[in-house]
């Protein structure tokens, strides 16, 4: 009888107990936080048995394990943005100083500067940011990198957590707090427009990092904006027992496995604009990305109209965006804050976040980019600008939560339509005249109030002034205007009463900037092959950053020197023809 060979039997029991000791001992080392360390004829073993890999560093033995090494090292927090780019978001306690040169190291060992970007205010952070080469970008998984100091050399398998990169699709991004709730602003939940899951399928999670969460009820589900309810004053207790906690805060989806959404987000006090002034009773908002030549032209224009601060939500601008708004706050004296807002295809939500930060330095907020300028048909006459002329476009009754008094039986509206003009007014949406290039080959040193004078005839969209406190609980907008409380409706103005100038279509070296990113979450970007139709389109323009042939010619209907006009006879430097005007250095 043939005798059975029981050699692969009994290698795979002496393969199993060696994975079951290592796995033991890389457990109570990881726990105990001792460095894994094992002799050479164990090593010798376990490589023979494909279990581990051998490294040799310093003349000693390091085991990396095939699958992603279990290590110590306390890193920021990174999110993989679009367009290959990795944001590093410092913990509250550990601020990363922007004095310092730092580099990323990623699982390949391949390197990019990191460089800083901004400060977070809120929940005070440091911000940097680096690209993912192109070595790195088609491994998977693709892993946390390493931001270390420029001159501490350390490679990825040393010093990594070795997981898995956010991706900034699905993630909680920012927080607020009001007395009576928290504001958590987080994408991948509602990612069609006018398609919100309901608050009841979500739970907002307050975690202290040790070992603690609370979970509490969301109250309201719009776009990228979740209103959740305090933990009790016990829970935060609990939250809070060292004193010394960081409360991070996330979304949980409600189901037979609850999924919790990925956050970078933090619980803070409440917060706003304090700046001892009191309340404004015009103040003007807008997302900005790279528009230091833009800024002053437009803040010195609106400030001599009537709008009394300045808040600007820079979406990671590297120009001199900084420098000008020093130059006007000190130099010229006007009320402008730069509130810090990396976060990319997010405007909607930088506009929600606005309403309540603002709330209580403003009344009225004027949503407006640095490209447009409103203006009236009366003002053609006037010999120099005034502060009443912008609130003139502002309800003059004096404002109620109660109904105005309804319209007379004998008018011919329907009764839903007289109710509904029986509300008062909690915002004024402006429509908006789109010029073209003009001819204009880069951006006019006098501004772009003197360059551009050729636009389109009919009027394209609009924009709004808003009364924060109408503003609905939801805080849902589309951009440029919100939806309002129950009881408070909108009025448009006529085209002669008041409208914006939107130099759109600039010159081809600044318009072609609009295609490193929209910042609408809903509004697909230019270079993607998607919603071709769409108004948010230019016609002509195909996915590429390719100048169109003719292009300083186009969208050119009415030629309209109105502002421009009316501009250098406010804004000159002096009454010479052809003065330089006041934005000019």
């Amino acid at each position: 009888m043939r005798q059975k060979n029981h050699t692969p039997l009994i290698s795979i029991f002496i393969s199993f107990l060696l994975f079951t000791t290592l796995s033991l001992y890389v457990v109570r080392n990881f726990f105990s936080g001792q460095k894994l360390q094992l002799s050479p004829s164990t090593i010798k073993s376990l490589q023979h048995n494909n279990l581990i890999k051998e490294e040799v560093e310093e003349d000693s033995h390091r085991l990396v394990r095939n699958n992603p090494p279990l290590v110590k090292y306390v890193q920021p927090e990174s999110v993989l943005l679009p367009d290959w780019e990795v944001l590093f978001v410092s913990s509250p306690d550990s601020i990363l100083s922007k004095d310092n040169e730092y580099t990323c190291v990623f699982q390949n060992n391949e390197t990019s500067p990191g460089e800083y970007t901004g400060f977070l205010q809120s929940s005070n952070r440091t911000v940097f940011k680096c690209e993912v080469p192109d070595s790195v970008r088609c491994i998977r998984p693709l892993l946390k990198p390493i931001l270390t100091k420029s001159d501490e050399n350390i490679t990825f398998s040393n010093g990594s957590n070795a997981v898995e990169m956010i991706r900034w699709s699905f993630l909680a991004y920012e927080s607020l707090s009001t007395e009576n709730d928290v504001i958590l602003f987080a994408k991948g939940i509602n990612n069609r427009q006018g398609v919100n899951r309901s608050p009841e399928e979500l739970l907002c999670v307050f975690d202290n990092g040790v070992g603690y969460s609370v979970k509490t009820s969301v109250v309201t589900s719009a776009q990228e904006v979740f209103r959740c309810n305090h933990p009790t004053e016990t829970e935060l207790g609990s939250l809070f027992k060292d004193g010394d906690e960081k409360i991070k805060i996330s979304l949980e989806i409600v189901g037979i496995r609850p999924v919790r959404v990925p956050s970078v987000a933090y619980y803070v006090p409440k917060s706003s604009i304090e700046d001892g002034e009191g309340k404004a009773q015009l103040c003007a908002c807008t997302m900005v990305y790279n528009v230091a030549k833009f800024l002053k032209e437009w803040v010195i224009y609106n400030s001599k109209l009537g709008v009394e601060k300045f808040i600007l939500y820079d979406n990671d601008s590297d120009d001199d965006l900084h420098k000008v708004v020093q130059g006007l706050v000190d130099g010229e004296e006007y009320n402008v804050k730069v509130f810090f807002w990396p976060w990319p295809k997010a405007q909607e939500a930088g506009f929600s976040h606005s309403a309540i930060y603002a709330k209580e330095s403003c009344k009225w907020m004027m949503y407006m980019d640095v490209d447009e300028f409103v203006f009236a048909h009366s003002w053609l006459n006037e010999s120099e600008p005034s502060q009443g002329m912008i609130p003139s476009f502002l309800p003059t009754t004096p404002l109620s939560s109660s109904p105005a008094p309804a319209p007379s039986p004998n008018t011919n509206l329907s009764d839903e339509k007289a109710k509904w003009l029986a509300q008062p007014i909690g915002q004024v949406s402006i429509k908006c005249l789109d010029y073209g290039p003009s001819n204009q080959q880069s951006h006019p040193i006098a501004g772009v109030t003197q360059g551009y004078t050729c636009r389109r005839r009919n009027e394209q969209r609009h924009k709004s002034i808003v009364l924060l406190d109408t503003i609905d609980t939801s805080l849902q907008n589309a951009i440029h205007h919100f939806r309002l409380k129950e009881g408070w409706r909108g009025n448009t103005l006529s085209l002669h009463k008041g409208v914006v100038h939107h130099f759109k279509y600039q010159a081809w070296s600044e318009f072609k900037a609009k295609f490193r990113r929209r910042v609408s979450t809903y509004v697909v970007d230019w270079t993607q092959e998607a919603n071709l139709k769409s108004k948010d389109r230019t016609p002509g323009l195909g996915l590429e950053a390719i100048e169109p042939e003719g292009w300083a010619q186009q969208f050119c209907e009415v030629n309209d020197t109105r502002l421009k006009r009316t501009t250098q006879r406010w804004f000159s430097q002096d009454s010479a023809i052809g003065s330089k005007l006041v934005w000019q250095d």
